[in-house]
């Protein structure tokens, strides 16, 4: 049972709703909290340190905030997911996070197994849109021609990129992709990152959306 144990930091600037996330997490069975930092900078810190799997990570923050943070974990190609928990819904917040790397982005008046579902499902690999934010992150690149906007790279590929393509916006896992189409992980890798590639994306997120604003959904 050990291994199965979800690892997870909490970086939030209020205590209170730390201690609120830890109250909670701490009775899940397969969740541990292992620390906490009060900014994206400490945050960093401690994701370098505890190399937790989960980060629970605000936005807004003093000095580094969370967008910041974010980046700055990508650029050390620190392997935590990161689920964004916030109370900023506003579309300058949510695309920049996502943009930046988020596997997710929730509210803080989510439910609390809800939230424990959140983490479950992005440590297995999946990318959490909620409609909200699917539909700010749509409208944005409907308004400014986003990465990927051009409908006519989609020809480029093949049938089989095209059906991974679509479990990826169904938020699938690389081994979920594999075993429903009868092919090793490897292989799905080679996939995501042909699609990546031809379609000019930088990561699942956005493929994500790109299969959901040209249909390819199930």
């Amino acid at each position: 049972m050990a291994d199965k144990v979800i690892r997870v930091l909490l970086v939030d600037d209020h205590q209170v709703v730390r201690r609120g996330l830890r109250t909670f997490l701490e009775v899940q069975e397969d969740i541990e909290v292992v620390g906490e930092a009060a900014d994206g900078a400490e945050g960093v810190a401690r994701a370098e340190e505890l190399r937790p799997d989960v980060v629970l990570m605000d936005v807004k923050m003093p000095g580094t905030d969370g967008i910041e943070a974010l980046r700055k974990l990508r650029e050390l190609a620190n392997p935590a997911r990161v689920l964004i928990v916030t109370s900023f819904t506003e579309q300058r917040t949510v695309v920049p996070a996502l943009r930046a790397g988020a596997s997710g982005y929730v509210y803080k008046d989510i439910d609390p197994d809800a939230l424990a579902g959140a983490i479950r499902s992005v440590h297995a690999g999946h990318v959490l849109l909620q409609p909200e934010v699917a539909e700010a992150l749509l409208s944005q690149e409907e308004q400014g021609g986003g990465p990927g906007g051009g409908s006519g790279r989609g020809s480029t590929l093949t049938e089989r990129e095209r059906e991974v393509l679509g479990l990826i916006a169904d938020g699938r896992s690389n081994r979920e992709i594999a075993r429903a189409l009868v092919l090793s992980e490897k292989t799905v890798k080679t996939h995501v990152s042909n699609i990546l590639m031809k379609l000019d994306l930088a990561d699942r997120t956005q493929a994500a959306l790109w299969a959901v604003r040209h249909g390819l959904t199930s």
